[in-house]
């Protein structure tokens, strides 16, 4: 989450005579992440989040993203729901940006993941995992494997601004994981985001999974390996093979991966790796001046593909 696009309080309040939702109360921008301009809002009917698509999210794909959500929600996954304008509608245009006002979710992210939060994260993965299948609607990733070369190539002239020799790394590491990448695992939506601050809490239960523009319909395994990349690497650069595990475990309590998904997990977990320090190193050198914005240190995924490169197989992961 971040703002790139400025409201004002007078198209804001013009804005909200489309929809049912009472008069506005409180209105703030969230700082948090680097896609899309998201405000917190308030009305006199409840708290809401408005979004303003920016950047990667493609207007032409926004119905999917939607309607993946609503479908999620009523197959009893906790997400937020886009919430109609008086026209019927969810997506709607404000300050010449596409945008949607869905509901708001109870509940704290873990600013520090514990253990006792990888099982329920894995559960609701694998939650999120089933009720997909029955959307029929699909969306080709966009940042899959296709696009980790063209966003080097975009970033390779900050690469050692970051760090020396960065650039010459990332160079040598993409094309053996590209080549390895497998073809023949099981198929749904994904999620492709499921960082610690898009996952609500209330105790040790999740009560919500947010923010679903970069879902895609790949390789379900691939999910659990963005998971393992953001849950379970400790700030020492380590990775905490209990909190694996937990994950693993809590996954497979309602969808068991087959032996093919977990001796896929080295490579698909280097790619998840490798996409995250990508999208993170461009980011780095091309977020423009002025954005509020928290930058993400693209180093912190290259230490983590360094330690995926000498995984042997799921048993490194806790599987």
């Amino acid at each position: 989450m971040a703002v790139y696009t400025e409201v004002s309080d007078e198209a804001l309040i013009a804005f909200l005579t489309e929809y049912e939702l009472g008069e506005l109360v409180a209105f703030r921008g969230i700082a948090e992440g680097v896609e899309n301009s998201n405000f917190s809002l308030r009305t006199t009917k409840g708290d809401f989040i408005l979004t303003l698509y920016e950047k990667r999210v493609k207007v032409e794909e926004l119905p999917w993203f939607l309607g993946l959500m609503d479908h999620l929600a009523r197959a009893g996954l906790s997400c937020p729901l886009p919430v109609a304008a008086r026209d019927g509608q969810a997506l709607r245009q404000l300050a010449g940006k596409a945008c949607a006002i869905t509901t708001f979710l109870p509940g704290v992210w873990p600013r520090r993941v514990r253990v006792e939060h990888c099982a329920p994260l894995g559960e609701a993965l694998a939650q999120l995992h089933l009720a997909g299948q029955g959307y029929a609607p699909t969306r080709h990733n966009a940042l899959g494997p296709q696009s980790w070369a063209p966003l080097l190539d975009r970033s390779l002239a900050g690469a050692d601004g970051v760090q020396p020799g960065l650039g010459a790394e990332l160079q040598q590491s993409l094309p053996g994981i590209v080549a390895a990448w497998p073809h023949d695992l099981p198929i749904g939506h994904i999620h492709a985001d499921l960082f610690p601050d898009n996952v609500f809490f209330l105790g040790d239960a999740v009560s919500g999974v947010i923010d679903f523009f970069f879902a895609a319909t790949d390789l379900l395994a691939y999910d659990v390996a963005i998971c393992l990349n953001a849950w379970c690497f400790e700030t020492d650069g380590s990775f905490n093979i209990t909190k694996g595990r937990a994950l693993l475990a809590g996954y497979q309590r309602l969808r068991p991966m087959s032996d093919a998904e977990l001796a896929a997990l080295p490579v698909l977990c280097q790619g998840a790796a490798l996409r995250f320090a990508l999208t993170r190193l461009y980011d780095w050198v091309n977020t423009p001046q002025g954005a509020l914005v928290t930058r993400k240190d693209p180093m912190d995924y290259v230490r983590r593909l360094r330690f995926h490169l000498h995984a042997t197989g799921a048993a490194d992961y806790g599987g």
